[in-house]
């Protein structure tokens, strides 16, 4: 495939800071201009510097859209009235190529920046002390091209495949092959994993931000791979590779009613505060983001507060809301109470105010009136952005994600234990070993040591609780919350097959709890739907976002056929895309 009409050379100048240049009024579809390097070779720190901030520069003009084409075409979310024409189009399937968010040469202006970085590196340079000068940043600019090309493919489905910096005209005018989503995988889970112990660089604080998080770690991004491709076990591996390198503990952030169980009106939350934090830390939520300009002027600024958040620069009118399917989703979930006598209750089912069932979403979500105009309008804070970056990688993600590959690699009760009780050695020793006896050497490998990881009950030491813990209470003791067995069949292929799907349900919907509004859901939806072949896992949800009584209505509005897997993707101008 050529690809001259969408993949820009965009090459960010490297030598010293004053020859840094922006590609921006470059980025026409006809252009043939490339912006040169300096030097043949990038052969100092400088260097090193300034190409590594040019890629992150190339990442915000990608930030927002992954977020929003991750939520919009969910189930998790719905559009208002004040929803710009081109969003609205996203959330109903509806990408054309003029779309401001269906613009795939984005995507190539930083894989073209890692290409060239990656080919121009000379990665035989040491220092006085004998260590390689680009071993970090090499390794960190693998991850990113590995990375964008999984967005990249995730959206379009079948994309050109480009290595080699495209440095003119008769570079961007030859064929170049294309790649699925598995090819991309298999290419990339290749081209990554001998970097995987690899320590991020660090420039020290930028903006007040610390900047490691401006990251992919290698561990991660190769999961991500791993549970795309379906090679579970290695998925499972690597996600825990990260969280032992971190020595990262689940935390107890969460959003819970107090321990005497028969008064339900004062909630304590600790879960949204982790949301502002940008700090770098084992007590850190946040692993990667993607930093932005502190105000709009400065022409990297996200958006995304703006559309979920009613302020005055968007005067008051938000574009994006929690859609029944979620708070349906919410309410659904039993709150379990377990007080220091040992006694096990349930919060009320009938509380106003997002209060019944999981309360994560009471948490982030925050609805109120105030009169503007002279009128009362109803106003919408979501707390998951409050601050200027895009968050792209947390904590919380990576251990949902090796839940998954867990799962599926044929440990359901292991998966289980990350939502219900939170994993130590001892949980490990005691609720999964014994299911799985011929692979517990295996499972023994996953280190998470009691002194370290501390589960427990009601006390104040605990570091580490299930995921589901967070919004729905003590759900180790959680009779709504047990983990499915099938009492029909004794057949054990058969049983293991119902708890892999029926784990795997609760994953999603894990997953829909905590990571909601974040950019994830679709993604999601889509990985279960391919795995299990199923269309309608996707579609039906889609389909239902504003609940049952409305089915009708959104799956006529959504005018493509979601049960057809190619409509699932982006096209444009039918060079790129199904």
């Amino acid at each position: 495939m050529k690809i001259k009409s969408f993949i820009i050379p965009c090459l960010v100048l490297t030598a010293t800071a004053s020859m840094t240049a922006s590609c921006e009024d470059m980025l026409t579809q006809d252009s043939d201009n490339v912006i040169y390097a300096e030097n043949e070779h990038l052969i100092d720190a400088t260097d090193t510097l300034y190409s590594v901030t040019g890629i992150i520069n190339k990442l915000q003009a990608i930030a927002d859209r992954t977020v929003l084409l991750g939520e919009l075409r969910g189930d998790l979310v719905d559009v208002t009235s004040a929803t710009s024409s081109d969003l609205r189009d996203v959330a109903l399937f509806n990408v054309k190529d003029s779309n401001e968010y269906n613009s795939p040469k984005d995507y190539y202006s930083v894989i073209n920046n890692c290409n060239y970085f990656l080919a121009k590196a000379d990665t035989s340079l040491t220092n006085n002390r004998n260590e390689k000068i680009f071993e970090k940043e090499y390794a960190a600019v693998k991850a990113y091209r590995a990375w964008t090309y999984l967005q990249l493919v995730l959206n379009y489905g079948k994309v050109p495949f480009v290595t080699e910096p495209i440095l003119s005209k008769a570079d961007a005018e030859k064929t170049y092959p294309t790649k699925d989503i598995k090819g991309i995988c298999d290419y990339f889970i290749q081209d990554i994993a001998p970097y995987v112990d690899v320590d991020l660089p660090g420039y020290g604080s930028i903006r007040n931000a610390d900047s490691r998080l401006f990251y992919m770690p290698v561990y991660v991004v190769l999961g991500d791979l791993n549970l795309w491709a379906g090679n579970y076990k290695d998925a499972a591996w690597n996600y825990y590779k990260y969280i032992d390198f971190r020595n990262m503990y689940t935390g107890m952030n969460r959003c819970y009613w107090p321990q005497n169980e028969s008064n339900y009106k004062s909630l304590y939350d600790s879960y949204s505060n982790q949301f502002s934090s940008e700090s770098y830390s084992k007590n850190s939520d946040l692993i990667t983001m993607i930093p932005m300009d502190s105000c709009e002027a400065e022409g990297n600024f996200s958006k995304l507060r703006d559309l979920y958040n009613a302020q005055e620069a968007n005067s008051y009118q938000v574009s994006i809301v929690p859609s029944t399917a979620l708070t349906k989703l919410s309410a659904s979930q039993m709150y379990c109470n377990y007080s220091t006598k040992g006694t096990i209750s349930y919060a009320p089912t009938d509380l106003e105010d997002f209060e019944s069932g999981d309360l994560r979403f009471f948490s982030i979500y925050n609805s109120y009136t105030r009169k503007i105009n002279n009128k009362i309008t109803i106003l919408q804070d979501i707390g998951k952005f409050t601050t200027r970056n895009v968050h792209i990688y947390r904590r919380t993600g990576v251990y949902l994600r090796m839940a998954e590959a867990l799962n599926r690699a044929g440990y359901p009760r292991f998966a289980y234990e990350i939502l219900s009780t939170g994993l130590n050695n001892a949980s490990i020793l005691k609720d999964v070993i014994p299911y799985y006896p011929s692979d517990s050497t295996w499972i023994r490998s996953f280190d998470f040591p009691n002194t370290e990881y501390i589960t427990s009950t009601a006390e104040n030491n605990q570091n580490t609780q299930g995921v589901h813990s967070r919004g729905s209470g003590y759900s180790q003791y959680n009779e709504y919350y047990k983990f499915p067995t099938d009492s029909t069949t004794k057949d054990s292929l058969a049983q293991q097959a119902y708890q892999i799907e029926k784990v795997e349900n609760m994953i999603m919907d894990e997953n829909a709890l905590e990571t909601s509004f974040e950019g994830y859901r679709f993604y999601d939806l889509m990985r279960v739907a391919l795995r299990r072949n199923d269309p309608t896992y996707l579609s039906e949800r889609i389909y239902n976002r504003k609940g049952a009584e409305n089915y009708n209505t959104t799956k006529g509005t959504i005018i493509k056929d979601l049960n057809d897997t190619k409509n699932w993707y982006l096209n444009w101008k039918g060079q790129i895309g199904y």
